[in-house]
Parts: C-alpha cells; structure tokens; sequence
C-alpha cells in the first residue's frame, strides 16, 4: 500500500468548497482508485490521508491547486467569487460551476503575472477604468456617447469591420490599449458568457470563447460597464436572475446591458436604418451584419425604440433559442498554439515573452505565466513568428 500523506485536512476541506464540489463529486472523480464518501470524510476530518497518488490526482486534475498547499499549515486567504461579484445575487454565485469557479481563479493569477510583468503600473496611456466612473442614475445613451468619443470609434470605421471575427479583434485590441487586459477560454457552460475583475491597475474581462463572437462582442461591452461601475461582473446568457434582483444593484445590471447594446448600435444610427421598413428576419441579420452584433441586440433594439412589441420579440426570442439548442457549442478546437494566442492575447505574450529575453525571467517561469509546459514554449514561439492571424 502506499504511503499515506500527512495533509492539512481544513486545507483540503477548502480546496474542495472552493472548487465548488462536493464529496460525492470527488469520489466520482478518483473512483477509479477506490475511493468512497467515507474515505474523504476521514480525509478532511483528519482521521485519514490520501496515498500521493490520491493528493496528486486531487491536487492537479480536480481542485488544480498547487500540491504544496495540501501541507500549508491554514487555508490562504483568497478572494471569493462573493467580494468579486458585489452586484450578483448569493443564488446565482451557489450556481456557479467548477469550470468556472477554476477560470476565475485563473484570471486572479492573470492579474498577479501582470502586476508583475508590467512592475505594477498599467503600461497603457489612457486608462479608460481611471478616467471613467459611472452611476447607474447616468444616462446610458450620453455615458455611451462619451465612452466611444473617448475611444475614437467612428460609425464608418466600425461598419467597415468586414466580418464578427474582425470585429472582436478590433475591439479588444481598442480596450487593451486603453488599460483593459482580455483572456478568453473555452467556459464550458454555455449559460455564462463572461465575467470581469476589477482592479484598480489591472482590470481584467475574461471571454467565453464557446460562444458566437458577436455573443462574445456584447460580452465586452457588458463587462466594460461593470468595470466602469468599479465592480466585477458576470455576464448570464438569461435575464431570468436580473428580475429577482431588487434596488442598486438590479439598475446596475439593466444599465450594463443597455450599455452595450446602446455603445455596439447607437440609437440615433439604427433608427435610420429602420425607419420606414418592414421589420422581419433579413432585415434584422443584415443590420446585425453592419454592426457586427446578433440578432438579439438588434431585435432588442427595435423592441426598446417601439418599432415592435412584445409578442414578436418574445417569439423571435424563442425560436433562435430553439435554433441555437440544435448546435453544439464551437469550443476552442484547431491549431493549439493559435488557441493560446487568442486565450492570452498579444499583449499578455508579448510582454511575458519580453521580460524572458530581457533575462529577468527564466524559461521555467515564462512557462508558467504562459500557462504551458517548458517544452512546448519555443514551438509556441515559432508559430508567433510565422505571423499567422488567429
């Protein structure tokens, strides 16, 4: 029998809650090793440790957790999804899955590395989280207004964006050079379609890339406002959990959603593009087109601005749910290398990779804020060189 690891059981108590399963999740998980419910209750109670193998599986593929931490001599002090999502209700934060619970604990270590890589001061020079601070009394169409004022969109520059996939690289490339730092990942649970932390010099937006880029494009904008409110934030795919909520934080989420869909399509723009039209499906796609966004945001559009009611948006709604529940979500698939340029984006690379040929970093540590094994960062490397589009 193997030897059994002295483990701090409240450490692994921790990484389980925090993990967000629960017993018989774990036992599912490692049941190929016999292990049963009662056999982690020893664990965590103390009666008992797991063999390394065990705290090995438990430690890397379940709770994915440092295995040095299994012998701290108390939990780490971590910020929970509680105080980095103020605006959300408890019940939505019970909901939130493994996957993602991981992903945003990902993100927390994102926001260290670039702490550390940029010397702690946001290399951007314009900072749209400090010079930009909103209520949720504000006028969504004149804090929209000046947001894209600030940026320096145009209407003629953002129509000529030819396809969703352009779109979105133009847009997060505008964000990054304005002090915001963007990852994506495969979420795996298409109910959310993104989250953000905030921080008052790294503020991060974190993309589920599952899902559709124009999805993912609202999912920017959406997240943007929550940082503008100085607050993280969850973007939900249904609405259902804004109308149980009540007061502040209720206006915060209506306004978030309005901002985006009002910054994408300014009201004053689209209204030209439907005056005096039939409102029908090719109508709304090829609108959507123009702005790069869904269907949806149009319809919304329409449905705010009185061109329809709410029958028709209702059953619009509900037959492109009942078309999109008919495809599997895209995930990230294709080229690895590719995938982790578009997870990390250009700047978070560029800059880990320029601290390794400055010398200040190792190749082991370059690996680690990379988030791959030290063999395969100089193949990664050669793909950036070829220059290929992702």
């Amino acid at each position: 029998m193997s030897e059994r690891i002295p483990v701090n059981p409240d450490v692994l108590r921790w990484a389980r809650e925090t993990s967000g399963y629960s017993i018989e999740d774990v036992v599912d998980k490692i049941k190929r090793i016999h292990v049963t419910v009662e056999v982690v209750q020893d664990w965590e109670n103390g009666n008992a440790s797991p063999s390394y193998p065990q705290l090995e599986k438990l430690a890397y593929e379940i709770f994915k957790r440092p295995l040095a931490l299994f012998f701290f001599p108390e939990p780490p002090e971590e910020e929970t999804p509680r105080q980095s999502f103020r605006t959300l209700p408890q019940e939505e934060i019970n909901l939130l899955k493994p996957k993602l619970l991981y992903l945003i604990r990902k993100a927390m270590v994102f926001r260290e590395n670039l702490k550390e890589l940029y010397d702690y001061v946001n290399p951007a020079r314009k900072k749209i989280c400090t010079d930009f601070e909103v209520k949720s009394s504000d006028s969504v169409s004149d804090v929209t207004k000046e947001v894209r004022k600030y940026l320096g969109v145009s209407p003629d520059e953002q129509y000529a964006l030819e396809s969703y996939e352009d779109a979105f690289k133009y847009w997060r490339n505008l964000l990054e050079e304005h002090g915001i730092f963007i990852f994506k990942d495969a979420f795996e649970d298409d109910e959310f379609s993104g989250f953000c932390l905030y921080d008052d010099e790294f503020p991060i937006i974190y993309i589920n890339n599952s899902q559709a880029k124009s999805r993912q494009i609202f999912t920017l904008f959406h997240e943007l406002a929550h940082l503008l409110f100085r607050t993280g934030g969850v973007d939900l795919r249904h609405d259902d959990f804004v109308r149980r909520m009540r007061g502040v934080n209720k206006r915060i989420e209506v306004f978030c959603n309005e901002f985006a869909g009002e910054l994408l399509v300014p009201s004053e723009d689209v209204q030209k593009d439907l005056r005096n039209k039939s409102i029908d499906d090719d109508l709304l796609s090829v609108i959507a087109k123009k702005y790069s966004v869904s269907r949806e945001v149009i319809l919304r559009k329409c449905f705010d601005l009185g061109y329809v009611n709410q029958a028709f948006y209702n059953a619009n709604v509900r037959e492109w749910e009942t078309e999109r529940s008919g495809y599997g979500s895209s995930g990230s698939g294709g080229n690895y290398y590719w995938t982790q340029k578009a997870y990390l984006g250009e700047h978070y690379i560029e800059a880990a990779f320029s601290k390794y040929y400055q010398g200040v970093i190792s190749k082991s540590q370059l690996s680690d804020y990379l988030g791959m094994k030290e063999a395969n960062v100089l193949k990664f490397e050669d793909h950036l060189l070829r220059g290929a589009d992702v």
